[in-house]
């Protein structure tokens, strides 16, 4: 685990260490990237006195993360929509005898 966890207000939040952390396990990346004048005075506004690497690496390590659990979703979507097309039809009748055949 490249993070560690430290309680703040009775939460748990992942401590501003994985800048920190990863200089001692991993070799570290350079990324230069543009972003609106407003988005960047916000941020540094917000996380002024903090450790704006270690904020970026998390933000982007959840962003992979997010990207993943849509691709996984997607996925499962697609593997259900092609089971369904070799599912046995059946008509509406079918389908509601079905559903009530098993209830009490």
């Amino acid at each position: 685990m490249f993070w560690r966890l430290v309680a703040l207000d009775k939460k748990y939040r992942r401590a501003n260490t994985v800048v920190e952390d990863f200089n001692n396990q991993l070799e570290m990346a350079t990324v230069n990237y543009s972003v609106p004048e407003e988005i960047k005075a916000a941020f540094n506004a917000m996380f002024e006195g903090r450790n704006k690497s270690a904020i970026i690496a998390e933000l982007m390590r959840e962003a992979v993360e997010r990207a993943e659990r849509r691709e996984r979703h997607r996925n499962a979507i697609d593997r259900i929509l092609e089971r369904r097309q070799s599912a046995p039809g059946m008509t509406e009748d079918e389908f509601h005898i079905a559903r009530e055949e098993g209830r009490p």
